[in-house]
C-alpha cells in the first residue's frame, strides 16, 4: 500500500470516473486503474463497483477512502511542519471560494497580494462549501473563503468581515416606515431567496428565526 495508491482511490471516489480521476492525478487511465485494482487485491476487498458510466464506491470503500483521506491530510500536515520556517509567501497557494464571495472579494485581494507577495502564485477554485471543506481536509486546498457558521476540528478559521441582512423595500411598501421589522411581518411570497442548499439561504433561515430584522 502506497500513498500514491491512496491518493488515487480518494480521487476516484470524488470523481466517480476513471478518466477524470486519472486526469486529476496527472497519470494515464490504465495506470490509475491498475493501482486501484492492486490495492483492492492487497486488501482483498472491493472498493468500487465498475459500471458503464463510471464507478460507484461500496459502503466499505467509503470507510476506507475516508481513512485514506485522513492519512493524506496528515502527510500534508507533516510537510507543512517541515516548511514552517520557510517563507510562507513564496510558492503556490490553492484557494477555494464560494461563487457568492470570490467575484466580489478577489478583485480587491489579488492586486494587493501581487504587491505584497510577488513570489506567491495563486490558484483559485470555486465550489460549494461542502466540497471546498472536503478538499481543504484532503490537502488539495490551502485555504477557503466560506460563510459562517463554519466549524471544523483542527482547522483554524478567521472572520474577515461581517455583513448584516437588510430588507430592500419599495418606498410605498407597508413596512417601509417601520424602524424594526419582526420576521413574522414578512410575507414569504414577497421574499426572493437563492436555491435550496445555498449557504446564504441557510443564513437567512437562521436570521429569520430571530425576533427582528434590520430594515434597509
Amino acid at each position: 500500500m502506497t500513498l500514491t495508491e491512496l491518493s488515487y482511490v480518494v480521487a476516484l471516489a470524488q470523481e466517480q470516473h476513471f478518466g477524470r480521476a486519472a486526469e486529476r492525478c496527472h497519470v494515464s487511465q490504465p495506470t490509475l486503474s491498475i493501482a486501484v485494482k492492486k490495492l483492492e487485491e492487497e486488501l482483498d476487498v472491493t472498493l468500487f463497483e465498475r459500471c458503464k458510466n463510471g464507478v460507484q464506491i461500496t459502503p466499505l470503500g467509503e470507510r476506507i477512502v475516508a481513512m485514506a483521506g485522513g492519512v493524506l491530510h496528515q502527510i500534508a500536515a507533516i510537510k507543512d511542519v517541515a516548511v514552517a520556517d520557510k517563507d510562507q509567501l513564496h510558492g503556490p497557494l490553492a484557494l477555494g471560494t464560494l461563487a457568492t464571495i470570490g467575484p466580489y472579494l478577489l478583485p480587491q485581494f489579488i492586486p494587493l497580494l501581487q504587491k505584497t507577495a510577488g513570489q506567491l502564485s495563486l490558484y483559485v477554485e470555486e465550489g460549494s462549501q461542502d466540497s471546498l471543506t472536503l478538499k481543504l481536509r484532503n490537502g488539495e486546498l490551502d485555504a477557503i473563503l466560506v460563510t459562517a457558521p463554519f466549524s471544523e476540528p483542527d482547522v483554524v478559521s478567521q472572520v474577515l468581515f461581517d455583513e448584516p441582512f437588510v430588507l430592500l423595500l419599495p418606498a410605498d411598501h407597508q413596512l417601509a416606515s417601520k424602524a424594526v421589522i419582526a420576521a413574522a411581518d414578512l410575507d414569504p411570497a414577497e421574499i426572493l431567496l437563492l436555491g435550496e442548499g445555498d449557504r446564504f439561504r441557510d443564513a437567512y433561515d437562521v436570521a429569520s428565526s430571530q425576533p427582528t430584522l434590520h430594515r434597509g
